[in-house]
């Protein structure tokens, strides 16, 4: 008799890019050709589907059967798969949550798996979880209790991602990431505590927080030697609070400090009046707005006028696949001189090769940010690395310097 249940949760990860390769329409049943394909690879299972994750619940004998079911599914999608007569490649979150027959509870064994998926979208690699083994997830009741006294205690920290410049082959800034060190249970993500922030009007004084931790952080650099604008992201919730944005940009005024906002597209929706209307405030102060995730969103020529920014970041899902998809190219390449012909830098996220960062330069890309340069940093070690290893800089390829613009663009 099988002694294990298990929980599999599999995600079209590349979703939005082929949403704007075949259409909306069409994407929207991808899931369901997901689902029809595991069912055939995975016959026992009890499976459904939520939007882009297929479910699929079934049996085992032990732990090991859930990762031979999830590689299973991951090898019959290695290859680019027919969507209506294009080739097309299918990239698959996948995560399980496991647990004894008879000892396990649904919504533990939902949670884990959640969970799984959360790691495994973040680390690109499939990823099961023994329920026997590992803590409970995060309870949110109990979580927002103590996200008010997660900051008093020590327990909120900054790690620091910079950006290169890619002509002057200099770190120009760097992006101040807010994390979590629970005491009991470990690093909690951004994306567990962030959006409990947002719901118990906690973000304020966590992004003022923020502010303060990287004025005191820029003058140890700028002790260093190293003068640079470091980023904040601001949430859509704040953008619509007239109060914090007189508090944020009188603290930064007031010290002097060289500290950006970013701000992603989708936050705007929430209230695009007060949105640009208080971005231009900010933007009077002489604080540097940048669009985050360009392109990952409701992608609005609309907005994009009206905004005071003087940088956009290009999202990391056309990037990654910059040099294995025939029209991320274009894509990358057009937002760039969008980007520049509205007088605004253009940053590139997620790049992790040589051969990316290669193609940006030729595209005129003017930054560069991702696991190639830095992974995000504590304080001490983004110290060290601005001593060391950012005075090297990253060259792309003497050999894409002499490729005409034309080969780029037919990549």
């Amino acid at each position: 008799m099988p002694g294990w249940r298990f929980l599999l949760l599999i995600r079209i990860s590349n979703f939005a890019i082929l949403r704007r390769h075949v259409g909306k329409a069409r994407a929207d049943r991808l899931s369901h050709d997901l689902k029809v394909r595991i069912d055939r690879i995975l016959p026992c299972a009890n499976s459904t589907i939520d939007r882009q994750t297929v479910e699929a619940d079934l049996l085992g004998h032990s732990l090991a059967d859930a990762m031979t079911a999830l590689e299973c599914v991951a090898a019959a999608f290695r290859e680019p798969i027919d969507v209506d007569g294009e080739s097309h490649r299918v990239d698959l979150a996948l995560a399980a949550a496991a647990g004894p027959v008879g000892g396990v509870d649904d919504v533990r064994l939902a949670e884990e798996a959640e969970a799984a998926l959360v790691q495994a979208l973040a680390e690109h690699r499939l990823v099961v979880r023994d329920i026997t083994t590992v803590s409970p997830s995060i309870d949110r009741l109990s979580l927002c209790r103590e996200m008010e006294s997660a900051i008093e205690r020590d327990e909120v920290f900054l790690q620091y991602q910079p950006k290169m410049h890619v002509r002057r082959q200099q770190v120009a800034s760097a992006e101040a990431l807010v994390r979590w060190e629970h005491p009991d249970r470990g690093l909690i993500l951004p994306n567990d505590f962030i959006p409990l922030a947002e719901e118990t009007h906690l973000i304020g004084p966590l992004t003022l927080w923020t502010l303060r931790r990287v004025i005191a952080d820029q003058q140890i650099l700028v002790e260093d030697g190293h003068d640079l604008v470091i980023f904040v992201n601001i949430s859509g919730q704040l953008l619509s609070d007239r109060a914090f944005i007189d508090a944020a940009c009188g603290l930064i005024t007031a010290n002097g400090a060289k500290i950006g906002f970013e701000i992603t597209e989708t936050s705007m929706i929430r209230d695009p009046g007060s949105a640009v209307e208080h971005l231009n405030i900010a933007a009077a102060a002489g604080i540097p707005i940048a669009i985050d995730d360009y392109g990952a969103g409701l992608s609005s020529l609309a907005y994009l006028k009206k905004l005071p920014a003087t940088e956009l970041k290009i999202d990391k899902m056309f990037v990654m696949e910059l040099t294995s998809s025939n029209r991320d190219p274009l894509i990358v390449r057009s937002t760039i001189d969008l980007a520049h012909a509205m007088e605004m830098e253009v940053t590139a996220e997620g790049v992790e090769t040589p051969a990316a960062l290669a193609l940006l330069s030729v595209m005129g890309c003017d930054q560069v940010q991702g696991f190639l340069l830095s992974r995000p940093l504590s304080l001490p070690a983004f110290r060290h690395f601005m001593a060391t290893e950012a005075q090297r800089g990253i060259e792309p390829p003497a050999f894409a310097l002499r490729q005409p613009g034309s080969f780029w663009k037919a990549a």
